[in-house]
Protein backbone atom coordinates (compact mmCIF):
# COMPACT_ATOMS: atom_id res chain seq x y z
CA UNK A 1 0.00 0.00 0.00
CA UNK A 2 0.87 3.30 -0.76
CA UNK A 3 0.18 6.71 1.51
CA UNK A 4 -2.42 7.93 -0.74
CA UNK A 5 -4.09 4.58 -0.68
CA UNK A 6 -4.01 4.35 2.93
CA UNK A 7 -5.42 7.84 3.23
CA UNK A 8 -8.49 6.92 1.05
CA UNK A 9 -9.57 3.94 3.83
CA UNK A 10 -9.31 5.76 6.44
CA UNK A 11 -11.53 9.00 5.13
CA UNK A 12 -13.59 6.08 4.86
CA UNK A 13 -14.04 5.08 8.52
CA UNK A 14 -16.31 7.87 9.20
CA UNK A 15 -19.99 7.12 11.09
CA UNK A 16 -21.51 8.42 7.94
CA UNK A 17 -19.23 6.57 5.35
CA UNK A 18 -18.38 2.85 6.96
CA UNK A 19 -20.11 0.06 6.17
CA UNK A 20 -19.38 -1.90 9.45
CA UNK A 21 -22.11 -4.12 10.99
CA UNK A 22 -20.57 -5.38 13.81
CA UNK A 23 -17.47 -4.98 16.16
CA UNK A 24 -16.51 -8.24 17.55
CA UNK A 25 -14.27 -8.18 21.01
CA UNK A 26 -12.32 -10.24 23.50
CA UNK A 27 -11.67 -8.55 26.72
CA UNK A 28 -8.53 -10.44 28.30
CA UNK A 29 -6.78 -9.97 31.73
CA UNK A 30 -3.26 -9.66 32.70
CA UNK A 31 -2.96 -13.47 32.82
CA UNK A 32 -4.51 -14.30 29.76
CA UNK A 33 -8.10 -15.37 30.75
CA UNK A 34 -10.92 -14.39 28.35
CA UNK A 35 -13.39 -12.21 30.93
CA UNK A 36 -15.50 -10.96 28.23
CA UNK A 37 -16.47 -11.51 24.41
CA UNK A 38 -18.92 -8.28 23.73
CA UNK A 39 -20.40 -8.02 20.21
CA UNK A 40 -21.63 -4.65 19.21
CA UNK A 41 -23.90 -3.47 16.13
CA UNK A 42 -22.66 -0.39 15.21
CA UNK A 43 -25.85 0.52 13.50
CA UNK A 44 -27.73 0.61 17.25
CA UNK A 45 -24.70 2.00 19.04
CA UNK A 46 -25.45 5.67 19.59
CA UNK A 47 -23.31 8.19 17.83
CA UNK A 48 -20.64 8.69 20.41
CA UNK A 49 -19.97 4.99 21.02
CA UNK A 50 -19.66 4.66 17.52
CA UNK A 51 -17.18 7.41 16.76
CA UNK A 52 -15.14 5.62 19.22
CA UNK A 53 -15.31 2.35 17.71
CA UNK A 54 -14.54 3.73 14.58
CA UNK A 55 -11.09 6.02 16.13
CA UNK A 56 -9.52 2.84 17.59
CA UNK A 57 -9.82 1.12 14.80
CA UNK A 58 -8.85 4.06 12.34
CA UNK A 59 -6.08 4.58 14.83
CA UNK A 60 -4.25 1.11 13.22
CA UNK A 61 -3.93 2.90 9.97
CA UNK A 62 -2.28 5.79 11.23
CA UNK A 63 1.56 6.77 10.89
CA UNK A 64 3.57 7.22 8.23
CA UNK A 65 4.03 3.28 6.18
CA UNK A 66 7.82 1.92 7.10
CA UNK A 67 7.58 3.70 10.30
CA UNK A 68 4.32 2.77 12.56
CA UNK A 69 3.05 0.71 9.64
CA UNK A 70 4.75 -2.47 8.86
CA UNK A 71 4.31 -3.89 4.94
CA UNK A 72 3.71 -7.99 5.53
CA UNK A 73 4.21 -9.62 2.26
CA UNK A 74 2.90 -13.43 2.36
CA UNK A 75 4.93 -15.59 -0.05
CA UNK A 76 3.33 -17.96 -3.15
CA UNK A 77 3.48 -21.01 -0.52
CA UNK A 78 1.97 -19.56 2.40
CA UNK A 79 -0.84 -17.89 0.76
CA UNK A 80 -1.37 -21.55 -0.79
CA UNK A 81 -0.91 -23.81 2.20
CA UNK A 82 -0.28 -21.54 5.09
CA UNK A 83 -2.07 -22.24 7.87
CA UNK A 84 -1.89 -18.19 9.29
CA UNK A 85 -3.26 -17.10 5.82
CA UNK A 86 -5.83 -19.73 5.51
CA UNK A 87 -6.70 -18.33 9.00
CA UNK A 88 -6.95 -14.96 7.77
CA UNK A 89 -8.62 -15.95 4.70
CA UNK A 90 -11.78 -17.86 6.62
CA UNK A 91 -12.13 -14.61 8.53
CA UNK A 92 -12.16 -12.21 5.47
CA UNK A 93 -14.50 -14.35 3.34
CA UNK A 94 -16.55 -15.25 6.37
CA UNK A 95 -16.69 -11.44 6.99
CA UNK A 96 -15.89 -12.27 10.64
CA UNK A 97 -19.24 -14.29 10.82
CA UNK A 98 -17.21 -17.42 11.46
CA UNK A 99 -16.86 -17.69 15.17
CA UNK A 100 -14.47 -20.81 15.19
CA UNK A 101 -11.81 -18.26 13.25
CA UNK A 102 -12.40 -15.32 15.49
CA UNK A 103 -11.46 -17.84 18.62
CA UNK A 104 -8.57 -18.95 17.08
CA UNK A 105 -7.33 -15.54 16.02
CA UNK A 106 -7.84 -14.63 19.41
CA UNK A 107 -6.03 -17.36 21.20
CA UNK A 108 -3.08 -16.47 18.68
CA UNK A 109 -2.52 -13.38 19.94
CA UNK A 110 -3.54 -14.04 24.01
CA UNK A 111 -0.80 -16.67 23.64
CA UNK A 112 1.51 -13.71 22.29
CA UNK A 113 1.00 -11.53 25.73
CA UNK A 114 0.95 -9.00 23.81
CA UNK A 115 -0.17 -6.54 26.64
CA UNK A 116 1.96 -7.17 29.54
CA UNK A 117 1.53 -4.18 32.19
CA UNK A 118 -2.57 -3.97 31.84
CA UNK A 119 -5.93 -5.73 31.02
CA UNK A 120 -6.51 -5.81 26.82
CA UNK A 121 -9.33 -5.95 24.49
CA UNK A 122 -8.59 -7.19 20.78
CA UNK A 123 -11.27 -5.70 18.24
CA UNK A 124 -12.24 -7.10 15.16
CA UNK A 125 -14.04 -5.29 12.68
CA UNK A 126 -15.65 -5.97 8.67
CA UNK A 127 -15.73 -3.08 6.59
CA UNK A 128 -16.62 -2.94 2.42
CA UNK A 129 -15.71 0.32 1.04
CA UNK A 130 -16.67 1.15 -2.64
CA UNK A 131 -14.22 1.86 -4.43
CA UNK A 132 -14.80 4.95 -6.66
CA UNK A 133 -13.62 5.44 -10.43
CA UNK A 134 -10.66 7.32 -10.73
CA UNK A 135 -11.54 10.44 -12.71
CA UNK A 136 -9.79 8.78 -16.11
CA UNK A 137 -12.63 6.65 -15.38
CA UNK A 138 -15.75 8.79 -14.91
CA UNK A 139 -17.43 8.08 -17.97
CA UNK A 140 -17.61 4.38 -17.77
CA UNK A 141 -21.03 2.84 -17.28
CA UNK A 142 -20.82 1.64 -13.55
CA UNK A 143 -24.43 0.14 -13.42
CA UNK A 144 -23.14 -3.21 -13.33
CA UNK A 145 -20.00 -2.34 -12.03
CA UNK A 146 -18.87 -4.20 -8.51
CA UNK A 147 -15.23 -2.24 -7.86
CA UNK A 148 -15.29 -2.91 -3.88
CA UNK A 149 -12.60 -3.44 -1.51
CA UNK A 150 -13.69 -5.81 1.45
CA UNK A 151 -11.48 -6.11 4.52
CA UNK A 152 -11.10 -6.08 7.95
CA UNK A 153 -9.50 -4.68 10.68
CA UNK A 154 -7.83 -5.89 14.17
CA UNK A 155 -6.89 -3.72 16.94
CA UNK A 156 -5.08 -4.63 20.38
CA UNK A 157 -5.95 -1.64 22.76
CA UNK A 158 -4.77 -1.53 26.89
CA UNK A 159 -7.21 -1.28 29.22
CA UNK A 160 -6.55 0.47 32.53
CA UNK A 161 -8.95 1.68 35.47
CA UNK A 162 -9.19 5.35 35.22
CA UNK A 163 -8.72 7.77 37.98
CA UNK A 164 -11.00 8.48 40.90
CA UNK A 165 -11.66 12.11 41.14
CA UNK A 166 -14.54 14.00 42.38
CA UNK A 167 -17.86 14.40 40.57
CA UNK A 168 -21.01 16.25 41.09
CA UNK A 169 -24.28 14.43 42.13
CA UNK A 170 -27.09 16.48 40.89
CA UNK A 171 -29.70 14.64 42.88
CA UNK A 172 -27.64 15.36 45.97
CA UNK A 173 -26.46 18.67 44.82
CA UNK A 174 -22.84 18.00 46.47
CA UNK A 175 -19.32 16.53 44.86
CA UNK A 176 -18.33 12.91 45.54
CA UNK A 177 -15.58 10.99 44.75
CA UNK A 178 -16.36 8.94 41.28
CA UNK A 179 -14.43 6.42 39.47
CA UNK A 180 -13.74 6.97 35.95
CA UNK A 181 -14.37 3.05 35.48
CA UNK A 182 -12.16 1.16 33.04
CA UNK A 183 -10.86 2.76 29.73
CA UNK A 184 -9.78 1.59 26.30
CA UNK A 185 -6.50 3.06 25.31
CA UNK A 186 -5.36 3.98 21.46
CA UNK A 187 -3.90 0.49 20.40
CA UNK A 188 -0.38 -0.88 20.73
CA UNK A 189 -0.58 -3.26 17.57
CA UNK A 190 -3.32 -3.93 15.15
CA UNK A 191 -3.35 -5.21 11.06
CA UNK A 192 -5.44 -4.91 8.17
CA UNK A 193 -6.16 -7.74 5.50
CA UNK A 194 -6.15 -8.02 2.97
CA UNK A 195 -3.87 -5.09 2.10
CA UNK A 196 -5.77 -2.05 -0.47
CA UNK A 197 -3.12 -2.20 -3.37
CA UNK A 198 -3.63 -0.33 -6.54
CA UNK A 199 -7.04 0.24 -5.66
CA UNK A 200 -7.75 -3.55 -5.36
CA UNK A 201 -8.20 -6.66 -2.74
CA UNK A 202 -4.35 -7.77 -2.65
CA UNK A 203 -4.15 -10.90 -0.33
CA UNK A 204 -0.48 -11.58 -0.42
CA UNK A 205 -0.27 -8.64 2.20
CA UNK A 206 -1.21 -7.22 4.76
CA UNK A 207 -0.49 -4.18 6.67
CA UNK A 208 0.90 -4.06 10.53
CA UNK A 209 0.60 -1.32 13.08
CA UNK A 210 2.52 -1.03 16.13
CA UNK A 211 2.35 2.02 18.05
CA UNK A 212 6.03 1.89 19.54
CA UNK A 213 8.10 2.05 16.78
CA UNK A 214 11.09 1.47 18.20
CA UNK A 215 11.27 -2.51 18.27
CA UNK A 216 8.91 -4.64 16.30
CA UNK A 217 6.71 -7.42 18.62
CA UNK A 218 8.28 -10.38 16.41
CA UNK A 219 6.24 -13.29 18.35
CA UNK A 220 3.00 -11.52 18.21
CA UNK A 221 4.04 -10.96 14.25
CA UNK A 222 5.14 -14.66 13.81
CA UNK A 223 2.11 -15.89 15.43
CA UNK A 224 -0.17 -13.75 12.91
CA UNK A 225 1.53 -13.96 9.75
CA UNK A 226 4.24 -16.62 9.90
CA UNK A 227 6.35 -14.68 6.93
CA UNK A 228 10.23 -15.91 6.24
CA UNK A 229 11.35 -12.47 7.23
CA UNK A 230 9.87 -9.93 9.41
CA UNK A 231 10.77 -6.14 8.66
CA UNK A 232 12.59 -4.13 10.65
CA UNK A 233 10.70 -1.52 12.69
CA UNK A 234 11.57 2.26 12.30
CA UNK A 235 13.51 2.22 15.23
CA UNK A 236 15.61 -1.11 14.59
CA UNK A 237 16.48 0.24 10.80
CA UNK A 238 17.99 3.44 12.84
CA UNK A 239 20.17 1.31 15.22
CA UNK A 240 20.95 -0.99 12.51
CA UNK A 241 22.19 2.54 10.66
CA UNK A 242 23.61 3.78 12.78
CA UNK A 243 25.59 0.91 14.00
CA UNK A 244 26.67 0.21 9.90
CA UNK A 245 27.97 3.69 9.74
CA UNK A 246 30.33 3.34 12.65
CA UNK A 247 31.47 0.24 12.01
CA UNK A 248 32.27 1.21 8.52
CA UNK A 249 33.77 4.46 8.94
CA UNK A 250 35.31 3.69 11.82
CA UNK A 251 38.10 6.91 12.45
CA UNK A 252 36.51 8.84 9.56
CA UNK A 253 33.24 8.41 11.23
CA UNK A 254 33.29 12.30 12.25
CA UNK A 255 31.34 15.02 13.22
CA UNK A 256 30.94 16.88 10.07
CA UNK A 257 30.57 13.81 7.76
CA UNK A 258 27.25 13.04 10.03
CA UNK A 259 26.39 16.71 10.12
CA UNK A 260 26.86 16.71 6.30
CA UNK A 261 24.24 13.45 6.49
CA UNK A 262 22.11 15.02 8.60
CA UNK A 263 21.70 18.72 6.61
CA UNK A 264 21.42 16.03 3.05
CA UNK A 265 18.59 14.11 4.63
CA UNK A 266 16.78 17.20 6.28
CA UNK A 267 17.06 19.23 2.82
CA UNK A 268 15.55 16.33 1.01
CA UNK A 269 12.57 15.84 3.23
CA UNK A 270 12.15 20.08 2.68
CA UNK A 271 12.48 20.04 -0.56
CA UNK A 272 9.70 16.64 -0.61
CA UNK A 273 7.35 18.74 1.62
CA UNK A 274 7.10 21.67 -1.15
CA UNK A 275 6.01 19.41 -3.71
CA UNK A 276 2.83 18.29 -1.61
CA UNK A 277 3.30 14.46 -2.33
CA UNK A 278 2.16 11.88 0.89
CA UNK A 279 4.03 9.71 -0.08
CA UNK A 280 7.40 9.43 2.15
CA UNK A 281 10.30 9.99 -0.11
CA UNK A 282 13.21 7.50 -0.24
CA UNK A 283 17.31 7.50 0.06
CA UNK A 284 18.91 5.24 -2.05
CA UNK A 285 22.29 3.36 -0.28
CA UNK A 286 23.86 4.80 -3.13
CA UNK A 287 22.68 8.78 -2.56
CA UNK A 288 24.11 7.91 0.55
CA UNK A 289 27.54 6.81 -0.52
CA UNK A 290 27.65 9.74 -2.48
CA UNK A 291 27.06 11.79 0.52
CA UNK A 292 30.03 10.56 2.31
CA UNK A 293 32.00 10.35 -0.69
CA UNK A 294 31.47 14.48 -0.97
CA UNK A 295 32.11 14.58 2.79
CA UNK A 296 35.56 13.52 2.47
CA UNK A 297 35.41 9.63 3.29
CA UNK A 298 37.73 7.53 1.41
CA UNK A 299 36.82 5.21 -1.24
CA UNK A 300 37.47 1.87 0.72
CA UNK A 301 35.41 3.13 3.59
CA UNK A 302 32.41 4.08 1.19
CA UNK A 303 32.61 0.59 -0.30
CA UNK A 304 32.21 -1.18 3.15
CA UNK A 305 30.08 0.94 4.33
CA UNK A 306 28.02 0.11 1.05
CA UNK A 307 28.36 -3.38 1.52
CA UNK A 308 27.71 -3.64 4.73
CA UNK A 309 24.21 -1.63 4.10
CA UNK A 310 23.54 -4.48 1.77
CA UNK A 311 24.14 -6.94 4.34
CA UNK A 312 21.69 -5.27 7.06
CA UNK A 313 19.09 -4.35 4.64
CA UNK A 314 18.98 -5.90 1.04
CA UNK A 315 20.67 -5.48 -2.11
CA UNK A 316 19.73 -1.96 -3.60
CA UNK A 317 18.10 -1.05 -0.41
CA UNK A 318 16.41 2.58 -0.33
CA UNK A 319 15.99 3.66 3.44
CA UNK A 320 13.01 6.24 4.55
CA UNK A 321 14.93 9.39 5.66
CA UNK A 322 13.35 9.53 8.97
CA UNK A 323 14.93 6.28 9.58
CA UNK A 324 18.32 7.71 8.87
CA UNK A 325 18.57 10.50 11.26
CA UNK A 326 16.43 12.51 13.28
CA UNK A 327 15.94 15.50 10.93
CA UNK A 328 14.12 17.18 13.76
CA UNK A 329 17.17 17.30 15.95
CA UNK A 330 20.28 17.62 16.05
CA UNK A 331 22.38 16.83 19.62
CA UNK A 332 25.66 16.35 20.48
CA UNK A 333 26.38 14.05 23.38
CA UNK A 334 29.67 13.31 24.91
CA UNK A 335 30.67 11.98 28.56
CA UNK A 336 29.66 14.86 30.76
CA UNK A 337 27.68 17.37 28.37
CA UNK A 338 24.65 17.43 25.98
CA UNK A 339 24.33 20.08 22.98
CA UNK A 340 21.44 20.68 21.70
CA UNK A 341 21.48 23.03 18.56
CA UNK A 342 18.16 23.76 16.39
CA UNK A 343 18.71 21.50 13.29
CA UNK A 344 18.25 24.73 10.96
CA UNK A 345 21.55 26.36 12.97
CA UNK A 346 23.33 22.90 12.65
CA UNK A 347 26.13 24.16 10.53
CA UNK A 348 27.62 26.65 12.81
CA UNK A 349 29.00 23.58 14.88
CA UNK A 350 32.58 23.07 14.32
CA UNK A 351 35.19 20.68 16.08
CA UNK A 352 38.41 21.88 16.88
CA UNK A 353 41.57 20.17 18.12
CA UNK A 354 43.61 22.78 20.27
CA UNK A 355 46.64 21.91 22.25
CA UNK A 356 46.13 18.69 21.78
CA UNK A 357 42.35 18.01 23.34
CA UNK A 358 39.30 17.56 21.05
CA UNK A 359 36.80 20.82 21.24
CA UNK A 360 33.01 21.44 19.74
CA UNK A 361 32.67 24.79 19.00
CA UNK A 362 29.05 27.16 18.93
CA UNK A 363 29.91 30.93 18.15
CA UNK A 364 28.16 33.08 20.91
CA UNK A 365 26.59 35.82 18.48
CA UNK A 366 23.72 38.05 19.86
CA UNK A 367 22.39 37.97 23.39
CA UNK A 368 23.55 34.84 25.51
CA UNK A 369 21.99 33.67 28.65
CA UNK A 370 22.22 31.01 31.22
CA UNK A 371 19.18 29.40 33.01
CA UNK A 372 17.58 32.63 31.53
CA UNK A 373 19.74 35.35 33.23
CA UNK A 374 21.36 37.71 30.07
CA UNK A 375 25.27 37.13 30.65
CA UNK A 376 28.48 38.70 29.39
CA UNK A 377 31.72 37.03 28.13
CA UNK A 378 34.99 38.01 30.02
CA UNK A 379 37.43 40.58 27.92
CA UNK A 380 39.93 39.07 26.41
CA UNK A 381 42.87 39.46 28.21
CA UNK A 382 46.21 41.28 26.38
CA UNK A 383 49.17 39.46 26.58
CA UNK A 384 51.40 40.16 28.68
Amino acid sequence: MNQKELNEIRRHLTVDKNNIRRVYGCYVNQLGEIIASPEESLAMASENEAEQYLALLKKTLSGGIGRHLVDIVFANEQVQNGGEHRLLTRLYESRLEDGEARQELFRKIIETKPVADSNYLILLAHDVYDVPHEAADALRDRENDENVFSYFLCAICPVKEGRASLGYAPADRVFRRVSAGYLVGNPLFGFMFPAFDDRAANIYNALFYEKDASSAPRELIDALFKIEEIPLSAGEQRVAFRSVLKAALGEECRLDVVQDLHDHVRDRLMVHKETRNPEEPEIPVEEVCGVLRESGVSVPRVEAFQKECSAAFGDGAALKPENILNSKKFEITTAKVKISVDPENSYIVETRVIDGRKYILIPASGDTALNGVEVTFEPERAEE
